[in-house]
C-alpha cells in the first residue's frame, strides 16, 4: 500500500471538508478526532460547510474548525452544495470529504495512506470501508456493510466507481477535473460523483481501511429500505443522471 512520506506530508495542504445540519449531538465527537497535534502533522485544515442549522453545530464547531460556512435558514442546502463550498474556500492540494457522524478508526494508517494514494497519478481517487460505530453494532450491521463494502469494492474493481460519502479521497485537481459534485443530484451524489472520476482514472478501494458512521438511518428505516433507496437512486443518477429523491431527510 502507498503511503506518503515525511517531506511530502509537510508539503501537502489536506483539507477535510464537513457538510453540517443540525448535528449538535455528534459534531463535536466528530471534530475533535483530528487533534493539534494531528492537524500539524498531516498539515491538515478542517472546514464545517453548514447548510442552515437551528441548533448548536455551528456554535459547537466554531472550537474545533479552521473555517465555518453558514448557510442563511432560509436556503435549503443539499449536501452536494455544502461539500462545493466548502471546496471552494478550501487551501488543501487534497480533498477528504466526510459526513458529520464519520469517526476514523486509525487517523494514522488513514492519512499516511490516503495522502500517498491522492498524490499517486496512478488514481484519481480513494475511498475505503464503512461500519457503525462499534459499540452500537448489531450482527444485522455487520452483514448488511460487509457486504456492500464488498460491492462497492467491486463496482471499483469493474470499472463502475463508487464511494460512500462517508468518505471521499480526491485531489483538488481531480475535483475541479470533473466538476466537483452535482448540485442537482440531492441523493446518490456519492456515486454520481465517483462515476465520473472512474471515467477519468482508477478508483483505491482500501477494504483495510474503516470509518465508522451513526446507524441511526437504519434503525429508522430499517435496512430493506434503505437499500431499495440506494439502488433506486443509484439507477435514477446511472441512466437518467438525477436523484429520485428530492432532498435526503436528515436523521438526528
Amino acid at each position: 500500500m502507498i503511503k506518503a512520506s515525511a517531506t511530502s506530508i509537510s508539503s501537502s495542504r489536506v483539507s477535510i471538508i464537513i457538510p453540517t445540519l443540525q448535528e449538535e449531538k455528534l459534531i463535536v465527537r466528530v471534530l475533535e478526532q483530528f487533534t493539534s497535534e494531528m492537524k500539524q502533522r498531516y498539515n491538515l485544515e478542517v472546514i464545517v460547510s453548514d447548510g442552515g442549522s437551528t441548533d448548536k453545530t455551528v456554535e459547537l464547531a466554531r472550537k474545533y474548525s479552521d473555517i465555518i460556512i453558514e448557510q442563511p435558514e432560509t436556503v435549503r442546502q443539499n449536501i452536494s452544495r455544502g461539500r462545493n463550498l466548502g471546496a471552494k474556500l478550501a487551501s488543501g492540494e487534497i480533498f477528504i470529504f466526510l459526513n458529520a457522524d464519520t469517526i476514523i478508526e486509525c487517523p494514522e494508517h488513514f492519512f499516511s495512506t490516503m495522502i500517498g494514494l491522492a498524490m499517486d497519478r496512478r488514481f484519481v481517487a480513494a475511498t475505503c470501508s464503512v461500519l457503525v460505530y462499534p459499540e452500537e453494532e448489531r450482527f444485522t450491521d455487520r452483514l448488511f456493510h460487509n457486504f456492500f463494502n464488498w460491492y462497492f469494492w467491486l463496482l471499483n474493481v469493474v470499472g463502475m466507481g463508487m464511494g460512500r460519502g462517508e468518505c471521499h479521497v480526491v485531489s483538488k485537481s481531480m475535483f475541479d477535473k470533473v466538476g466537483g459534485y452535482n448540485e442537482t443530484v440531492a441523493a446518490g451524489e456519492d456515486y454520481d460523483l465517483f462515476l465520473r472520476l472512474r471515467r477519468i482514472g482508477r478508483i483505491a478501494f482500501v477494504r483495510s481501511l474503516r470509518v465508522f458512521e451513526s446507524p441511526r438511518r437504519y434503525r429508522r428505516y430499517g435496512y430493506i429500505r434503505i437499500s431499495l433507496l440506494w439502488f433506486l437512486n443509484a439507477f435514477m443518477v446511472l441512466f437518467f443522471h438525477r436523484s429520485m429523491l428530492k432532498e435526503w431527510e436528515p436523521i438526528r
